[in-house]
């Protein structure tokens, strides 16, 4: 690749956080909202123009489960978003803790509230766009763009919930992508919403459409535009209906070129499902319309940082516990359709792996959100320190939520020293989440 040497130049240095998060998902507002009400001067950067990553900009709008089969699991600020979020879906059953129903404009405003209201200020539209380390391991400066131009930005500690784990990679830290060996990741989705849906219709097929409708809708070949039935869906407002369907492959979420072309393809498939629901689901769907694709695409699976814990298949198969976890997880490992497993219809993606029975868990250590070689730098989200497998359960919004609070927890504590988050006392950690309803039994 050619490269330019930018002319020696100087921008506007804005010195004056404790915590720096970068990235305004899930994981991202939960690390906010935890440093901020830490009393730590909280600064969140966010590329798009909403808060919420995947359940608004990426308009995937369904909870996983948020219990173990007996009791909800992800609590403190996960269980805040979760129980603010019910007002946007008042036709969800208030007892429901699995696969619940999300609003997306509602649930902007959750996060908005949410984050601003524990003090932590929020810049849209701002993309980190390099980072500066010293010798000592420790981030110095973190480079943004925005329709200000170039400025810089100093902390005491950085929060890394970009998704791609970009600012822990750019600084250095080791980090692992896909498949060992092939590199594969998981297929992405671009997710949408169909409007004008006949409700009760739907109410009557929604159970038919996977596998049911959607077999037949490759079995007609009229299609070629829909490879497989990855057909998740639903009713998220009046006559609306979320859809987390279709898959596209080889996407490599931090290449522009790459995500780029997934996007238009990912228009096109919606196009084509709405047009296949519309034939082959006409009493709900014929006068369907394809009001929104999302504006962020839906991705599973990038860089994986390498912490001073890599959380393994084997403790996840263990059901293990860890005297450093910050949460617990029991979501199954949800590995979507590889591109040699296109055709196969007998593959059941969440049962390649055992499932946890009701009441089983696994721990979470502090220390997988602690990459190695970084003094100052935490990772929440889907891109903290575990194998291949572990990322397929780990990634899902609830559980991202549960290690983004506990990264900003973290990140408050270390600024309280000499910012090394990996000399933060976990037990001290743990006090703390409990004291503010995290589930760490």
């Amino acid at each position: 690749m050619k490269t330019h040497a930018m002319r020696s130049r100087r921008i506007p240095l804005d010195d004056s956080w404790d915590v720096l998060v970068a990235g305004g998902g899930p994981a991202g507002c939960a690390a906010a909202i935890a440093a901020a009400r830490e009393g730590a001067r909280t600064l969140l950067v966010e590329a798009t123009g909403c808060l919420g990553g995947m359940g608004t900009a990426g308009l995937v709008t369904c909870w996983c489960p948020f219990s173990d089969g007996r009791q909800m699991i992800y609590r403190g600020v996960a269980e805040k978003v979760f129980a603010a979020s019910r007002a946007g879906v008042p036709h969800v059953d208030p007892k429901a803790l699995d696969w619940v129903a999300l609003e997306p404009e509602q649930l902007k405003r959750v996060y908005d509230d949410m984050v601003t209201g524990a003090g932590a200020e929020v810049r849209f539209g701002t993309f980190l766009g390099a980072v500066e380390r010293g010798a000592d391991g420790a981030v110095s400066t973190a480079i943004v763009a925005s329709k200000a131009g170039l400025s810089a930005l100093r902390a005491k500690v950085y929060v890394d919930c970009t998704g791609d784990a970009d600012l822990a990679a750019w600084a250095g830290a080791e980090f692992a992508q896909g498949e060992e060996g092939s590199g594969e990741v998981q297929p992405v989705s671009h997710c949408f919403l169909l409007t004008n849906v006949d409700e009760y219709a739907y109410g009557l097929v929604r159970r038919r459409l996977w596998p049911d409708v959607v077999e037949k809708i490759l079995d007609s070949g009229r299609y070629p535009e829909i490879p497989d039935r990855h057909l998740c869906n639903s009713l998220i407002a009046p006559r609306t209906v979320g859809f987390n369907a279709g898959h596209l492959w080889d996407v490599d979420a931090t290449s522009p070129a790459s995500v780029s072309r997934a996007m238009m393809a990912g228009r096109k498939l919606a196009e084509a499902l709405r047009r296949a629901l519309a034939e082959f689901a006409p009493a709900a769907f014929a006068g369907a319309h394809l009001a929104a694709t999302a504006p962020l695409l839906g991705v599973r699976e990038s860089r994986r940082i390498v912490g001073d814990y890599v959380l393994t298949l084997e403790d996840y198969l263990a059901r293990r516990s860890f005297d450093d976890e910050i949460g617990r997880n029991c979501y199954p490992i949800d590995i979507h359709t590889a591109k040699s497993e296109i055709g196969d219809r007998s593959l059941h993606v969440m049962e390649r792996y055992e499932n946890f029975k009701p009441g089983e868990s696994h721990g979470i250590p502090y220390r997988c959100l602690t990459p190695r070689g970084l003094r100052n730098v935490l990772v929440a989200g889907r891109s903290i320190s575990t194998d291949r497998p572990v990322q397929g359960s780990t990634r899902v919004m609830p559980v991202c939520m549960v290690t983004g609070e506990a990264a900003g927890l973290a990140a408050a504590m270390a600024c309280r020293g000499a910012g090394d988050v990996h000399a933060v006392d976990p037990q001290q950690l743990r006090r703390r989440l409990r004291e503010h309803g995290a589930y760490l039994p």
